[in-house]
């Protein structure tokens, strides 16, 4: 018996264009979906058809590249937050060995003069005609898009609508590209070498670009894997592991992984593009108050978004 799982499709204009009563409809629906298995599919999100085609043609250029002209790009020090992370280097949390993927990251830019731009790397610009402006304009997008989601689940957990605002404008969000490159020998591979292992995000809620190619599985409540499939063009959206604390395992950041193509699509590659909504380093993951009573106590240490992200990061590999 297939599992029943929760991950509807939900339309932003609801939220964004609606009247009240779809706008709260819409603000239940991402609630239950997010609460049960902690996916959900968006479409009108922002990102249209032009743009998304673009993004994936200039990615796939870069990661063509010979190894040599992209480890211009990898900055050490910087914990792959900025620019390229070549192939080996991130694992999935207790995993054994290595991702088969490499990956290229860009994170804010500050524009309105917020003294919060000296805490931020620069962003690593890469000599490919659009590639800068393309993966910028992605960006903003898809931040100005998670905002708006952010704004629908405060109210879900009867929060003021801008609860989030001030602690992700200007945040630490990331866009990351993903190469899961080709594999000429799968019989070779050390044991437990998949696309990406079994995990869940860090940060608030992830948004993710349909993928060229299937793979992506979720974790069901009665340990069974669910594969995702986003229709077109939709936004897959998943809840992480910070929003998870803030109200106290309410909002499910459910294990995910990708998972090996077939043997006979091994030598083909899998191009991905989430983008990892984070708030300000300083934003306090404290449990919300209300996510506490008799039946859930507090399960959660205090620590700010910044303490729990290098945490992360030195778990997985990066640092």
């Amino acid at each position: 018996m297939e599992p029943v799982v929760n991950i509807p499709r939900l339309d932003l204009f609801d939220y964004t264009q609606g009247t009240p009563e779809q706008r709260k409809r819409f603000s239940d629906d991402i609630g239950n979906a997010l609460t049960e298995t902690g996916f959900v599919t968006i479409t009108n999100h922002g990102m249209d058809r032009i743009l998304i085609e673009e993004l994936y043609d200039i990615i796939k250029q870069f990661f063509e590249l010979p190894e040599s002209e992209k480890a211009r790009y990898e900055i050490y020090g910087l914990a792959g937050q900025r620019g390229y992370t070549s192939k080996g280097k991130e694992k999935a949390k207790d995993a054994q060995v290595a991702d088969l993927k490499e990956f290229w990251q860009r994170g804010q830019t500050v524009s309105d003069g917020d003294k919060i731009a000296a805490e931020y790397p620069d962003n690593v610009s890469v000599d490919l005609m659009g590639f800068d402006e393309i993966t910028a304009e992605v960006y903003r997008r898809l931040e100005r898009t998670g905002r708006e989601l952010l704004k629908a689940i405060a109210v879900y957990l009867n929060l003021d609508e801008d609860y989030f605002e001030n602690k992700v404008h200007n945040g630490n969000s990331i866009l990351r590209a993903i190469h899961y490159f080709p594999i000429d020998k799968p019989e070779a591979l050390p044991a437990g070498a998949v696309r990406a292992g079994a995990h869940e995000d860090i940060n608030l809620i992830t948004l993710l670009i349909g993928a060229s190619a299937d793979g992506l599985e979720v974790l069901t409540r009665d340990g069974t894997w669910f594969p995702v499939k986003a229709a077109g063009d939709d936004v897959v959206v998943n809840v992480g592991d910070m929003l998870q604390r803030l109200t106290n395992n309410k909002l499910k950041s459910t294990t995910h992984r990708v998972v090996n193509p077939p043997v006979e699509l091994m030598k083909s590659s899998r191009y991905s593009v989430p983008f990892f909504l984070h708030p300000k380093v300083n934003m306090d993951l404290a449990v919300l108050p209300s996510c506490i009573d008799r039946d859930n106590p507090k399960r959660y240490v205090d620590c700010t978004a910044g303490e729990y992200l290098d945490e992360r990061l030195r778990e997985i590999g990066l640092k």
